[in-house]
């Protein structure tokens, strides 16, 4: 699953993958590709992808990593899966109210409402 040198640590519940970031910043570009190229490798590994990615070590966040995520979401709609996004920081979370993104993205307040939100 995921490498040693990972920047994200990869469980699976059931048909659920779950992802939560290792770093607490993820600004520089290499991290972004890095994080971006594990996750859509965990999207093309699975027929259905039911994909939880959690946020709750996260105090800042580009916006490159913000396009990672839609990626990342259009390529799991594109193969019938869902995505759901958990136990973002306030700040995080006020970017993706301005940018609109709130509206792309299914957004919980924990891991476990996000778990129970999956058909």
């Amino acid at each position: 699953m995921a490498t040693a040198e990972s920047r994200l640590q990869v469980t699976k519940e059931g048909e659920i993958i779950r992802v939560r970031f290792l770093e607490r910043n993820i600004l520089d570009e290499t991290s972004i590709q890095q994080i971006g190229h594990e996750v859509r490798q965990l999207i093309d590994e699975s027929p259905n992808p039911k994909l939880l990615i959690s946020f709750d070590n996260v105090e800042h966040l580009s916006s490159a990593a913000l396009g990672v995520l839609i990626t990342v979401n259009n390529k799991s709609r594109d193969k019938g899966g869902q995505l759901r996004l958990a136990s973002i920081n306030p700040h995080i979370h006020e970017v993706f109210v301005i940018t609109k993104l709130d509206q792309m993205f299914h957004i919980y307040d924990t891991a476990d409402e996000a778990l129970k939100s999956f058909k």
